[in-house]
């Protein structure tokens, strides 16, 4: 060892061991060496983006943790299907036939043999997995390759567990995790160690037994496609039902239940499974009805595990990603593990998901009895299908109908077809998010954390999170409650008045004001919500301004508001957050005005500012004889222009951002509707125009981004960079060709998709970095914080500290050289040869100019 440069110490540090590997090690080492102790690497190295040095240097103190005994849920069962019995033992015996073939047959081709992948579990286990997504599958029915991908995950998901407990990990993971939880609920401790060095710590210190980090390889993407392919041709073949089940009329015959055909999507055919209308049918008229859900798409009811590297963190059990892929694309994880510090990623992760929660029972009791009733569009509950259109029926041979009548009557099945299917997917999703909310409804709960490749934060459970719709954030509230203080009360006033859409150009006083002059509405909103004046219903977000209203009531009604205790988050959300980015990387002043960068008497509004902008041209061009905008008087708002103002700066082409606006104005009921197609067109250019002239800096930088990632992409490259915080990206962007020579499958980069989305995922890489600097920086002051992408929720008592801190943060990550960095990086990475002169003119040329103007 000594001769290959290898040391004792890299075996603890370095090998993976299962079960009492480790300690039979040690006790063959000590045979030689008795006094041998490991000296195991903490992974405690300071982190090296100079964003963050001055926070790891600082005295951190710990959150507050007083939290309920918890417990690891692992699925939830409501209810049964006659058919279940019936097709588990028929897929049973499928399985097991299938089995016995894959057993026997020869493996000298070049085929995948999935025979050995399926004997990991009992045969019972697959079985119910497939089960399973029958229960789940959509009546508009699933892409193949989606339900293949998703059945062989599960599969996967349920092996880690089972070697998780062979292995003796579980025993040891649960020792750890208990120890870790109870330095979590000391409310008395103060310690001056983040989760993730602390859960190291006791790492270390139990660092008997098996290793828990490292163990898990993750299978190829091909590996669960086929075996979920495999299992879905067997349900295909094997899953059948009566004909007559739902009517005795019918000849009683055995049908298979789902059907493989194809569809198009956009140029390209793709498999699909679809089911046969009658389980569809059988399955919404069931007087039971039956949701089984996975334990990692539920919230967890403990605090997650925290991010200690690429792959342990999150869940106990389920393996889970730090960063969210494409399907089978693997650059990422390879970036990633060869980074050597993260962690101040991780601990930014290990923030966001320390965050417990619980349910708003009030708000929850009222959304369900309108959801149980016939839902309300206009409150964004969807109605039950007994509120769906009728669809018509008529007999296509029927002589009696002219060619066109039967062209509109088909156009009208169509439709009807199309408003049931979308109709029963919306009703479902709510089902599933008040489901679940109905069942954390006394408890305590997290969400885990992870990140998409360009550093955007999601939390975990994909079905009921903070990052949801009106109806699912109203229900949401923090677990720990704390103090209005002196000013909380007027924030909650302020925050309502924001979720209304109302006052957006008026400063805070004044949106306070406001809130005091409406205060009985505001209170009969609270007391009445159904039966009253109902003015929380004209509301933007209306059931989260409900919230807020009952949280007003109960906080003015408390004998001393000061003192009342809160549960209710309060959000602060980025003025058009692109823009921010790119007015702050070209010292745009006047871009920088619009987007509120720099100090205003009444908060600015881009919006309104761009369609005074894109008005003023009108009335110019009006004057000069111009129809289309002689007939546009009148008719362009703030609402008009918002949506491509908003997406312009993440790529919208002048196409994608004329389809906006003619969607707007088509929404408009005055609006003559001959002239919505020319007024889309002229209204697109002037938007455009109105961008140039506000945001100077803007353009420059996206066709500098842009252009380098074309030419970066024609190289043969995939577009990649490093945030100020280290994160290394790539974009993941590719033509696949299959080369039947050497039977592998070649990545050419989608020079389109590249090049257009290089700008934008880059401010959203920023954008993040300014997040995670945000969340840390408001650990560290002792504050609760989550958030949603540029929109950050706080406790009313900790708003003004959180904004501080959220100004700082955005200063000093401006404060760095990231055109520069980038532009830098760009030519280490991808400049040599014919690429190097294309870049390095092109870097000097374009690039070093716009610096000029930028820095002067």
């Amino acid at each position: 060892m000594e001769e290959d440069g290898l040391s004792v110490d890299d075996l603890f540090n370095q090998c993976v061991f299962r079960q009492d590997e480790r300690d039979m090690l040690l006790k063959a080492i000590r045979i030689v060496k008795p006094e041998y102790q490991p000296r195991l690497n903490m992974h405690t190295s300071k982190c090296s983006s100079l964003l963050v040095q001055d926070f790891y240097s600082e005295v951190l103190q710990s959150q507050v943790f007083c939290y309920q005994r918890t417990y690891l849920l692992t699925s939830w069962h409501m209810g049964k299907l006659d058919q279940r019995i019936q097709w588990q033992k028929i897929l049973l015996q499928a399985l097991r036939e299938s089995k016995m073939i894959l057993a026997k047959s020869n493996t000298r081709d070049y085929r995948l043999n999935l025979y050995p992948y399926l004997c990991l579990l009992e045969d019972k286990e697959y079985v119910d997995i497939m089960i399973q997504s029958v229960a789940n599958l959509p009546p508009s029915g699933e892409s193949l390759k989606i339900l293949a991908r998703d059945l062989g995950n599960r599969v996967f998901t349920k092996y880690c567990v089972r070697q998780k407990h062979q292995n003796q990990t579980v025993e040891k993971l649960g020792s750890i995790y208990n120890a870790y939880t109870d330095l979590l609920a000391k409310d008395t401790k103060v310690y001056d160690v983040l989760p993730r060095e602390q859960w190291w710590k006791l790492e270390m210190e139990q660092s008997s037994g098996p290793t828990l980090q490292g163990g898990e390889t993750s299978w190829p993407y091909i590996v669960t496609l086929e075996l979920g392919t495999y299992m879905v041709d067997m349900m295909v073949k094997n899953l059948k039902i009566n004909s007559d089940i739902l009517n005795p009329a019918y000849d009683r015959k055995l049908i298979p239940i789902l059907y493989h055909m194809y569809t198009f999507r956009s140029t390209r055919q793709v498999g699909f499974i679809k089911p046969h209308p009658i389980l569809t049918q059988m399955q919404q008229e069931a007087m039971e009805t039956k949701l089984t859900f996975d334990s990692y798409v539920m919230p967890m009811l403990c605090p997650p595990v925290p991010w200690t590297s690429v792959k342990f963190g999150a869940y106990l059990l389920t393996p889970t990603k730090l960063m969210r892929t494409v399907d089978g694309a693997t650059q990422h994880e390879e970036l990633l593990e060869k980074c050597q510090n993260l962690h101040a990623i991780y601990d930014s992760l290990n923030q966001l998901g320390n965050c417990a929660w619980k349910i708003n029972k009030p708000l929850l009791d009222i959304i369900i009895s309108i959801f149980n009733d016939r839902g309300s569009d206009k409150l964004d509950i969807p109605p039950p299908l007994s509120e769906a259109p009728k669809i018509p029926h008529f007999n296509p041979q029927d002589h009696s109908y002219t060619a066109s009548e039967k062209a509109h009557m088909k156009r009208q099945v169509i439709n009807a077809k199309k408003k049931c299917s979308e109709m029963h997917s919306l009703r479902m999703d709510a089902l599933y998010k008040l489901s679940i909310a109905n069942h954390m409804r006394d408890e305590i709960f997290w969400f885990p954390h992870n990140m998409d490749f360009r550093g955007r934060t999601y939390p975990c459970p994909p079905y009921f999170n903070h990052l949801g719709s009106d109806v699912t954030r109203a229900i949401l509230v923090f677990a720990e409650g704390k103090l209005l203080g002196p000013k909380g009360l007027d924030w909650l006033k302020i925050h309502l008045v924001n979720l209304t859409g109302l006052k957006k150009r008026s400063s805070l006083q004044g949106r306070l004001e406001y809130a005091n002059t409406i205060m009985e509405d505001i209170l009969d909103s609270a007391d009445n919500p159904l039966n009253g004046r109902k003015w929380w219903m004209n509301a933007d977000e209306p059931w989260q301004a409900l919230a807020c209203c009952m949280e007003i009531a109960n906080a003015v009604r408390s004998p001393d508001p000061a003192q009342f205790i809160s549960h209710f988050p309060v959000h602060q959300d980025g003025s058009c957050n692109g823009l921010q980015h790119y007015a702050a990387l070209g010292r745009d002043v006047i871009g920088a005005t619009s987007v509120n960068l720099m100090p205003c008497d009444v908060p600015q509004d881009v919006y309104s500012g761009v369609a005074q902008q894109v008005e003023e041209l009108r009335a110019r061009d009006a004057e000069s004889g111009l129809k289309i905008a002689q007939v546009l008087e009148g008719f362009i708002s703030r609402k008009v222009v918002k949506q491509t103002v908003m997406t312009v700066v993440y790529g919208v082409t002048r196409y994608g951002g004329r389809l906006q606006i003619e969607k707007r104005l088509k929404e408009i009921d005055e609006f003559p509707k001959e002239f919505v197609w020319d007024a889309s067109h002229y209204l697109v250019r002037q938007v455009f125009n109105a961008l140039k002239e506000m945001f100077t800096g803007t353009r420059e930088i996206q066709d500098w981004l842009t252009e380098s990632a074309r030419l970066i992409s024609k190289s043969g490259h995939t577009v990649q960079w490093v945030t100020p915080l280290g994160l290394p990206i790539i974009q993941p962007y590719h033509r696949t060709r299959n080369q039947v020579v050497s039977l592998t499958l070649r990545q050419t980069p989608d020079t389109v998709k590249q090049k257009n989305a290089f700008p934008p995922n880059f401010i959203h890489s920023l954008d993040s970095t300014h997040m995670m600097l945000t969340s840390l920086h408001c650990y560290s002051s002792g504050l609760t914080f989550v958030s949603v992408h540029d929109c950050f929720w706080t406790h009313a008592l900790t708003v003004d500290t959180m904004n501080k801190v959220c100004r700082e943060q955005f200063v000093a990550l401006h404060s760095q050289p990231i055109l520069q960095e980038l532009s830098n990086f760009l030519l280490y990475k991808y400049c040599t040869g014919v690429l190097w002169v294309m870049l390095i003119i092109h870097f000097h040329c374009t690039f070093f100019v716009s610096l000029t103007i930028v820095t002067a």
